[in-house]
């Protein structure tokens, strides 16, 4: 029998699958802490808890028998992931339970956003009668930008194009396959941007998504535009949004989220463009129960050694098994995160192949680690072992393979990612007192220590290339610490990589693209 150890308010339909489980004891006491909560932690094999508990490191060693903590929502910062990782305890939560109720907000916010609706309704019951100051517009055959076409951009699509929106979605991930498959129209981020009538973000928030939308990017959006936000704040600029709606260039906001919540006195809300709601996309009595009934699932499931999908955290490994691919492990992230960062398009295929001492036994825990490398620049939440849940959700094929031919090394790895229109690959090894090194990208033979701030150019093997980028460098006390450059023949295609010690500057940046024999040139931090 498995004690299910209930200890914030989840209602009886949320978590009808555990009360009905014969091999499951569910005990209830809400607003346990202290001494309180340890005593009865101790009995537990698993802990339900929504944000108002805290798991604690010292709670959650005191589970001897714990085996997973659930959390029924999408946020985890009232538990501690490290701890319950070091514990081998595993941490679930429930992405999925939210996406209706929030598709669902965006689009309620949407529809007010185009017709003035609230701020019709507090001139109403301020007893006016002003018909003619709230001429709002239609959203039929108006373009609407989806910036993230996850689980609740798709679900947004859908009900925009019930209303005959013209839906432009701008994702990494994106495929022409799932584009189709939704009717919207796959765009780069530039192209929605300057497209959209109006325009709604969902992506995470993460070091690349925060301020995405700035003051650069409103100047690109067509004038009147109207702006949405029931995602993450700081994924807007803020004082950028405020200026671009005082300058006349936005129309109207809505906004769900901010960069600090409660927000406080916003200068936004001065502003009779802008309507808010406290943070209310997941706040549905549905949404709320769907999350009780997911993690319950999950608890079911890894009680009883069954699968499952959505853990936060890295589940236990046999020590003998964790000992033998500890070496490995900086290779294989430095590895995802290289060709992470050279790939920018939507990737289909992702090919993992092993050779030489790392092709004799279980390597499943490396291409774990190797694929939450390579989508984490683009997707946030993203761990061990959900990693090929969600590389399967967004339609990327993974192919795990060990090879008999270990190109002269004792261990060869290789990751190969496939999009549309092209393919990276990069190859490494660890070598005896050196560690990690790159030995191959994309078919040019290199030797390079993955660390530090990298400058990748692709060029054409022309005499002086290296010196000009050198000077142009140089001019901007821009100092390189290693350079490694690879070419396939004389006169042909080559590449160098530069470690410098700072990030290069964007008008630099521009300057290097613009030199002739240069193809591309993009930052990689490793």
């Amino acid at each position: 029998m498995y004690k299910v150890l209930i200890t914030d308010p989840l209602s009886d339909q949320g978590i009808d699958k555990l009360l009905r489980a014969e091999d499951v004891e569910v005990v209830r006491k809400i607003g346990l802490t202290g001494e309180a909560l340890l005593s009865e932690i101790a009995t537990a094999d698993a802990l339900l808890v929504r944000s108002q508990t805290k798991v604690t490191e010292e709670v959650i060693n005191q589970g001897s028998r714990l085996k997973v903590i659930a959390r029924a929502g999408v946020g985890v910062d009232n538990i501690d992931i490290p701890a319950a990782t070091r514990k081998g305890v595993i941490v679930v939560n429930a992405p999925d339970g939210n996406t209706i109720s929030t598709a669902e907000h965006t689009f309620a916010m949407l529809i007010s956003l185009a017709r003035n609706i609230p701020q019709a309704h507090r001139t109403v019951i301020n007893g006016e009668w002003n018909r003619k100051a709230f001429v709002g517009v239609e959203l039929n055959q108006k373009t609407l930008s989806i910036i993230g076409f996850g689980r609740i951009g798709s679900e947004l699509a859908k009900r925009a194009k019930a209303f005959r929106m013209n839906v432009i979605a701008f994702d990494p991930y994106l495929t022409e396959e799932r584009a189709q498959k939704f009717g919207v129209q796959k765009a780069s981020f530039n192209e929605a941007i300057a497209a959209g009538d109006f325009i709604t973000v969902h992506t995470p928030l993460t070091k690349e998504t925060r301020h995405m939308i700035n003051h650069e990017v409103f100047d690109k959006m067509k004038d009147g535009v109207r702006i949405l936000n029931c995602a993450r704040g700081g994924i807007i600029d803020e004082t950028a949004l405020y200026d671009a709606i005082v300058s006349g260039k936005v129309a109207g906001a809505a906004l769900d989220v901010f960069e600090v919540e409660p927000p406080g006195n916003h200068p936004l809300f001065t502003l009779p463009q802008v309507i808010c709601t406290p943070h209310l996309g997941a706040s549905t009595i549905e949404a709320q129960e769907n999350v009780a009934v997911d993690v319950s699932e999950e608890v079911l499931h890894i009680l009883r050694g069954e699968p499952f999908k959505n853990a936060v955290n890295l589940p236990s490994i046999p020590a003998e098994l964790q000992q033998k691919l500890a070496p490995y492990h900086e290779l294989v992230e430095k590895l995802g995160h290289f060709v992470g960062q050279m790939t920018t398009e939507a990737i289909k295929e992702i090919t993992i192949t092993y050779a030489g001492e790392l092709a004799e036994g279980d390597v499943v825990p490396l291409t774990r680690m190797m694929l939450k490398a390579v989508l984490s620049h683009h997707l946030a939440d993203i761990n061990f072992v959900n990693a090929p849940h969600l590389a399967k959700q967004r339609g990327i094929h993974v192919l795990e393979q060990k090879s008999g031919h270990s190109h002269g090394f004792t261990q060869w790895l290789n990751i190969e990612v496939k999009t549309d229109k092209n393919q990276h690959q990069v190859s490494g090894t660890l070598l005896n007192g050196f560690g990690p090194r790159i030995i191959k990208i994309d078919q040019f033979p290199v030797d390079v220590a993955p660390k530090g701030h990298l400058l990748f150019i692709q060029h054409r093997d022309q005499p002086g290339a290296i010196g000009r980028v050198g000077t142009l460098l140089g001019s901007r006390d821009i100092n390189i610490a290693t350079m490694q450059v690879g070419r396939k023949q004389a006169g042909g295609q080559a590449i160098m990589i530069l470690r410098i010690d700072k990030a290069i500057p964007h008008d630099l940046m521009n300057t290097l693209k613009q030199m002739d024999e240069i193809q591309s040139v993009m930052e990689i931090d490793l």
